[in-house]
């Protein structure tokens, strides 16, 4: 099940995903990443979503980390003439606490017509930490959307703001082979397959 947000974009169904990024000793990068969706038969989506992105991660004090770059959807399936792509600029900063490593990002896609002519704020933090002599690690997500992608407006409301949020588990089985498991839920109206509390599973494996 492919989650944004966790907002379900699959349908509630699986969904297979799968992304490159190259790296440069400097800290840029730049990278695609593509999964195939769900749009319920509208068209305005179609059945993949390919992003593309770009920016520079690096240290900029003693333990703490910047990644700051510009990500593009796009939706290369849809039906013709349908304005869906749009851009998001994106910061996060990272560290540590004691054995927890924490996250906290803001990305802000200005108003844009496929968002309707609005905008959208989306902040996000997230907590991992892992479990002594075990191969598991414990996380913890919790975002907040001001804008055009807002859960409850999504889900037919006029609310135009909510929380998203998440805490699950995962663990490198194979060398190169990892497993997860997380409960995902959104503020608003419970929708099934769309914006219903899920439990999502994932097999991912790195190269």
């Amino acid at each position: 099940d492919y989650r944004f947000r966790g907002v379900s974009l699959s349908g509630g169904d699986p969904a297979i995903q799968g992304g490159v990024t190259l790296t440069h000793d400097s800290g840029f990068y730049a990278g695609t990443w593509g999964s195939s969706i769900d749009d319920g038969g509208s068209d305005i989506y179609g059945d993949m979503e390919l992003d593309l992105f770009a920016g520079w991660s690096g240290s900029v004090a003693e333990g703490v980390g910047l990644d700051v770059g510009l990500l593009y959807y796009a939706y290369p399936t849809n039906a013709s003439g349908v304005d869906a792509e749009y851009f998001e600029p994106y910061v996060t900063l990272s560290g540590t606490l004691g054995p927890v490593t924490a996250k906290a990002g803001v990305n802000y896609a200005w108003k844009q017509d496929s968002l309707g002519g609005n905008d959208n704020l989306y902040l996000h933090t997230e907590l991992s930490t892992g479990i002594p002599n075990t191969p598991l690690t414990i996380n913890g997500h919790l975002g907040y959307t001001d804008g055009a992608l807002a859960p409850p407006l999504l889900a037919g409301t006029a609310d135009d703001t909510g929380f998203d949020w998440s805490i699950g588990a995962s663990a490198t089985v194979l060398g190169n082979v990892s497993l997860g498991v997380a409960y995902t839920g959104v503020e608003g109206p419970s929708i099934d397959g769309f914006t219903d509390d899920a439990i999502v599973g994932s097999l991912t494996v790195a190269f």
